[in-house]
């Protein structure tokens, strides 16, 4: 499948900036289920950019801009060739040990009643019992269209009765790792579970680690495994380790944030 992408993020400062400072994975990388065909990022003004990769093996841009800065657009397009693996991811850039993703974080932290939802899936095969877990977060909300809220942790999503990808992936993490099973965050984008009018926003979904198989995506969002119609770009311990922007200010004055994306899918 061919994903054409058009992601602009745009912010505006009722004062002037004195220094930005962003931290951009925004950025996707090969795998042997995907191929990125083109891909080019444009920032509106005069800009330092350093290119790298994070400990989680995503890669990164730094980028730097000297104020006054009164607004700046971050736009990145481009194209992903994307192949069926039923959800298994191959040849990822992998530098951390699958143990890792067990660790908790204040976002991943579960409660009593996550523990007890996690517990209630019933015994089965490792690939199997995930696929109820999956399907059971999917099934427990119903999809919040709006902007997801930035910084909630799994135990508020938990107790509301609608969820943002974002935050059902979140709750499927860390009711996978009570069960002991290594499960991550990994942001992209994809045409599936449309949100804000209509279209598709920066899309969130889990991946979960099974011996003799691999990192295996979930969407619960969808109840499925990711296909061809997800391309893959950063991965984490929650969400705020995958965010596709992330940085500092300096300058007083408040931040208005505007995200416009399209992304289209076609037949290879």
């Amino acid at each position: 499948m061919r994903l054409s992408v058009d992601h602009r993020t745009t912010y505006r400062f009722s004062s002037p900036q004195a220094r930005l400072t962003q931290l951009l994975r925004l950025i996707p990388d090969g795998t042997h289920d995907q191929s990125v065909a083109s891909w080019n990022l444009h920032v509106d003004c005069d800009a330092r950019l350093r290119h790298g990769r994070d400990g989680f093996g995503n890669r990164t841009t730094m980028l730097y801009v000297e104020g006054p800065i009164e607004s700046i657009e971050i736009a990145v397009s481009g194209e992903v060739l994307t192949h069926s693996s039923n959800g298994v991811v191959h040849g990822a850039h992998e530098p951390l040990p699958p143990a890792v993703f067990l660790r908790a974080t204040p976002l991943t932290t579960p409660d009593a009643d996550i523990a007890a939802f996690a517990s209630a899936i019933p015994d089965g095969d490792p690939i199997t019992r995930l696929h109820a877990l999956n399907l059971a977060v999917h099934r427990r909300f119903a999809l919040d269209r709006g902007r997801a809220v930035a910084g909630r942790s799994a135990i508020t999503a938990f107790s509301q009765g609608a969820a943002s990808p974002r935050d059902m992936a979140q709750v499927f993490i860390t009711a996978a790792r009570v069960l002991d099973v290594p499960a991550r965050y990994v942001s992209g984008y994809s045409p599936v579970c449309a949100v804000g009018a209509g279209r598709p926003a920066p899309h969130g979904w889990a991946e979960a680690y099974v011996a003799g198989l691999g990192w295996v995506a979930f969407d619960p969002c969808t109840g499925l495994s990711a296909d061809e119609a997800y391309a893959r770009v950063a991965v984490a311990l929650d969400s705020a380790g995958a965010a596709p922007v992330a940085g500092s200010r300096l300058g007083e004055g408040e931040e208005m944030l505007d995200v416009d994306l399209h992304v289209d899918r076609s037949g290879q």
